[in-house]
């Protein structure tokens, strides 16, 4: 037997497959296609403090080998998810990770707080890199000041494994990455999407409501993948890797480059069952290649 055991700060899971916010809903929404409970987490759409109608159509473009999006966080608030969703998703037998997101440092304390009590939310993924909100969000992430501010305030608040998602549109990540490891990050994810833009020539005007959007899909994996890399020798938390993975191959990429965790975006929504899919991959892969634990292959390029 394979062991796929991975540990996050406190965390635990039994794979290292995860889902990306804002692709995978609330969990639920996937279980007519596959066994929620084999998935080592997933990480439910952006939470805000209050509820958020998201930014006007059209916010979503396919783009060459991936898709543009400028949804917005839309999302009814995190006292529906508290009243509604979480007695839905706590008895699933996989660790549910709430993505907190906020206009300002209150909003992320505030939405913190209101988690902190819920035993079966272990974890929190803090995002401070949405490239396709008006404020907060990016305006956080792109500089350490920042970064460092929302995790220290976030860290007092909740009480369990803190993982903060990255932007890639900055200058040095690994310079993010060391500031909310410093103030008390138990992991950091990346990359989110690349900021970019499509226009329709026909119309000559941008495709999305918002003018720009996040970039995702498998056209930004290779940039994924080397920042995930830099950040892993950077960081002596774990990082979780994510960014236009589709299959087995992808996720181990990132891996070797470091990762402890992957996150499955896009490919959601090409494949709902692209997640098992996967962790079966990995399970294969280590049997071929004798590997016993997961945990071997975490960062192999660098050994």
């Amino acid at each position: 037997m394979v062991n796929l055991n991975v540990k996050i700060g406190s965390l635990e899971l039994k794979n290292p497959v995860l889902t990306a916010s804002g692709t995978f809903g609330y969990g639920t929404e996937f279980s007519d296609f596959i066994d929620l409970g084999r998935l080592g987490g997933y990480i439910v759409k952006g939470t805000t403090l209050e509820p958020r109608q998201g930014n006007d159509y059209p916010r979503m473009v396919e783009t060459p080998s991936g898709m543009l999006n400028a949804v917005g966080l839309q999302n009814k608030g995190v006292d529906y998810f508290i009243d509604h969703i979480y007695p839905e998703i706590r008895h699933i037998d996989s660790k549910p990770i709430v993505n907190v997101s906020g206009a300002k440092v209150e909003d992320y304390v505030a939405v913190c707080e209101r988690l902190a009590d819920r035993t079966d939310i272990e974890a929190i993924e803090v995002n401070i890199s949405c490239p396709n909100v008006k404020q907060g969000g990016m305006a956080f992430g792109t500089t350490c000041a920042g970064a460092a501010q929302v995790t220290k305030a976030v860290r007092k608040a909740f009480p369990g494994t803190v993982i903060v998602k990255l932007s890639p549109n900055v200058t040095d990540i690994t310079e993010i990455a060391r500031a909310v490891e410093a103030e008390g990050a138990d992991a950091v994810s990346l990359i989110n999407t690349l900021m970019g833009m499509a226009i329709d020539v026909e119309r000559q005007r941008p495709y999305l409501s918002t003018i720009t959007g996040g970039l995702s899909g498998p056209a930004v994996r290779p940039v994924a993948v080397r920042m995930v890399w830099q950040t892993a020798k950077a960081v002596s938390i774990p990082v979780v890797g994510l960014g236009g993975i589709m299959n087995g191959r992808d996720a181990l990429e990132f891996i070797l480059a470091g990762a402890t965790a992957i996150e499955v975006g896009t490919a959601n929504f090409i494949d709902p069952a692209c997640t098992v899919k996967i962790i079966d991959y990995i399970n294969e892969y280590c049997r071929r290649h004798s590997v016993s634990d997961i945990n071997e292959l975490i960062g192999a390029i660098n050994r």
